[in-house]
């Protein structure tokens, strides 16, 4: 309300403002008021012109045209926004449906909704009133389905947006359905601009409606709105010119009061407006549907999370951009798995692949995909949804988008519990304040009922873990949880990850940049480059028992107590590969100080070294040369070259 009170502190917004009441006050009282004057006929004073008595001077039939424009207020007005309320409700449906109906379908309705919004909206509005007859009904209905595909378009662009929020990926972790997903996350965020842009399309529609009246389409006698007054007095403006500029000049100011009045509330809001709206992106060519390759199910009860050659790919400008190739690992019970590498090296997508967050256009492939047991290959199901609303819980990145800002955040968390068990609204926000106890946020009866921007970071990380202890995980996928916090709280969230781990026997995925942090706190780490796992081993033995170059160069560039002060840190040479263009060979022998020509034409495989670890290098454990490498106390450090 604030933000809308400021509106009235500019000059225009409060110029729009006095107009817009004005206009909706008169639109009530003026027909109460003067409709007797304004109907009255007197024949012996036709067509005159202003006058004391008349100010805009009679019509045909004697009747004053000052009163009569003052009564077309509500008409015209109500007529207008009748038309508005006809053209947000079907643009909604038409901005919402390829959210609720998927990639296929959903393609259809923007191709539509393109192909509408090319044609001017006049001509749409004059399609539609011949289609639905003359009238103030056929008007309605013509000016409100016009401005449908406009609206619809914006619709479409905002709930794009939201969609890929990671508050919005939680909801569909917890198997919250896509409808529910709407109403409840999406279109409370989207609301603002949406009401703005309808308050400018009611200006657009009144003026649209005058338009319509003017040309004979719309209001019929012995009705009467501003554009059928307009219509009568046209034929005497050498007679009297009044007649028309009072109607004339009515639609005006109300339809500049209505759009003043959205652009100024967009300003203040910072929203954008509907009118040179850019052209939205082609969708990009689908990839072509990968077969699952078949594979038995795996037994073991100890073994939570069971990946084989993971493939995840996204269409780019010269073909299918894999993002993940080839990917295979096991998590069991209680077992703490790491996943570092350099930005782009597939981590995060591996994990949105293994919860069921990557979304057409993008493609994901495997041989074996079990959680649990179950099989998370095959179509979206009610008890695959239960079984990753409550046995997979998804800690994000950025805790400042994990939440819906428009929600508090005991509803929030109670969502999941009321989805997926069945817990009514006490009951599930009782075991919502629960969590928040369990993760060591303070006053959690009181914090439930505050928005997530009353949290700190570090609060909002706990909460997000929080929400994933609604259910009963047996899997945590973490995915950088302590980026932008500070070194203290990042150091608290970690022990209550641990601390969940070791209470219940919770397998976790921790993803970071951090190699240090996952050396501390996992027991097996794996170290991706381009999509690929090069390297295996005990998290133990990244320190010192590393034998990928790239493992050794990430260790080096991470400075420790014993880093040499006076030397510059160590780094690693050269760029990381761009998934939509990795080079024959290894992927890392355009950095790697032990490259030769066998690594540059030949992919080395991911092969067990006999050791229980795995590496994929044809020169792996080699000492690096004298000349890349300063070995202190045993740790490879790659020497300083400057970054191309």
């Amino acid at each position: 309300m604030r933000r809308w009170r400021s509106v009235l502190r500019t000059p225009v917004g409060l110029t729009a403002t006095v107009l817009t009441v004005g206009v909706l006050a008169l639109a009530v009282v003026a027909p109460i008021l003067w409709t007797d004057r304004a109907d009255a006929i007197d024949t012996d004073d036709i067509l005159a012109g202003p006058s004391l008595q008349h100010w805009a001077g009679t019509d045909n039939l004697g009747r004053d045209i000052f009163f009569r424009t003052l009564v077309a207020t509500r008409l015209s007005v109500e007529l207008a926004l009748a038309a508005t309320i006809i053209a947000v409700v079907a643009g909604l449906l038409i901005g919402t449906a390829p959210f609720l109906l998927g990639r296929r379908s959903g393609r259809a309705v923007v191709a539509g909704t393109n192909i509408a919004v090319a044609f001017p909206g006049l001509l749409l509005a004059l399609f539609f009133a011949v289609v639905f007859g003359v009238g103030a009904t056929g008007a309605v209905l013509a000016i409100g389905l016009a401005g449908a595909p406009t609206f619809g378009r914006l619709t479409q662009t905002l709930v794009a947006g939201i969609a890929s929020r990671d508050f919005v990926a939680a909801a569909r972790v917890a198997g919250v359905g896509r409808t529910r997903i709407l109403l409840r996350h999406v279109l409370p965020n989207v609301s603002e601009p949406l009401v703005v842009n309808a308050t400018i399309g009611a200006g657009a529609a009144l003026l649209a409606f005058a338009g319509l009246s003017f040309l004979g389409l719309g209001v019929q006698q012995p009705a009467y709105d501003w554009g059928r007054l307009l219509f009568d007095g046209i034929g005497s403006i050498y007679v009297n010119p009044a007649a028309a500029l009072a109607p004339g000049l009515a639609v005006l100011v109300a339809g500049l009061a209505f759009n003043l009045f959205g652009e100024s509330v967009a300003k203040v809001l910072g929203v954008g407006v509907v009118g040179g709206l850019p052209a939205l992106p082609a969708d990009p060519p689908p990839l072509e549907a990968e077969a699952p390759v078949q594979g038995t199910a795996h037994g073991g009860t100890d073994l939570v999370l069971d990946v084989r050659d993971l493939e995840v790919a996204f269409p780019g400008p010269r073909g299918p951009v894999h993002a993940v190739r080839g990917v295979s690992f096991t998590v069991g019970r209680g077992e703490a798995l790491g996943i570092v590498g350099e930005s782009g090296s597939g981590k995060s997508v591996t994990a949105l692949a293994v919860s069921r967050l990557v979304e057409p256009p993008g493609r994901v492939g495997a041989a074996r995909l079990d959680l649990l047991g179950t099989d998370l290959r095959v179509g979206e199901t009610r008890a695959q949804r239960r079984l990753l609303g409550t046995s997979l819980a998804m800690v994000f990145q950025d805790p400042m988008t994990s939440f819906n800002p428009t929600r508090r955040m005991g509803g929030q968390l109670a969502e999941g519990a009321r989805h997926h068990q069945g817990l009514d609204r006490r009951a599930a926000m009782a075991r919502a304040v629960d969590r928040m106890r369990a993760v060591r946020i303070s006053e959690p009866e009181r914090r439930a009922h505050q928005y997530p921007h009353e949290f700190s970071g570090g609060m909002r990380q706990r909460a997000m873990i929080g929400m994933g202890l609604m259910g009963t995980p047996a899997l945590i996928v973490a995915d950088e949880p302590t980026t932008a916090l500070d070194v203290t709280v990042q150091q608290q969230v970690l022990d209550l990850l641990a601390s969940i781990r070791a209470a219940d026997d919770v397998a976790l995925v921790l993803i970071s940049h951090d190699v240090t942090v996952v050396g501390e706190v996992c027991d097996r780490v794996l170290v991706m480059y381009a999509g690929k796992i090069v390297e295996d081993l005990p998290a133990g033995d990244l320190a010192g028992g590393a034998r990928h170059p790239y493992t050794r160069a990430l260790v080096a560039a991470v400075p420790d107590m014993e880093t040499d002060r006076d030397e510059p840190l160590a780094v690693i040479p050269g760029r990381p590969v761009d998934p939509a263009d990795v080079p024959p060979g290894c992927a890392f022998a355009p950095r790697c100080p032990l490259a030769t020509d066998h690594c540059r034409t030949e992919e080395p495989p991911l092969v067990p070294d006999g050791t229980g670890r795995r590496v994929a290098c044809w020169h792996a454990g080699e000492p690096l040369g004298t000349d890349d490498v300063d070995d202190v106390d045993g740790t490879a450090r790659l020497e300083e070259v400057e970054v191309s």
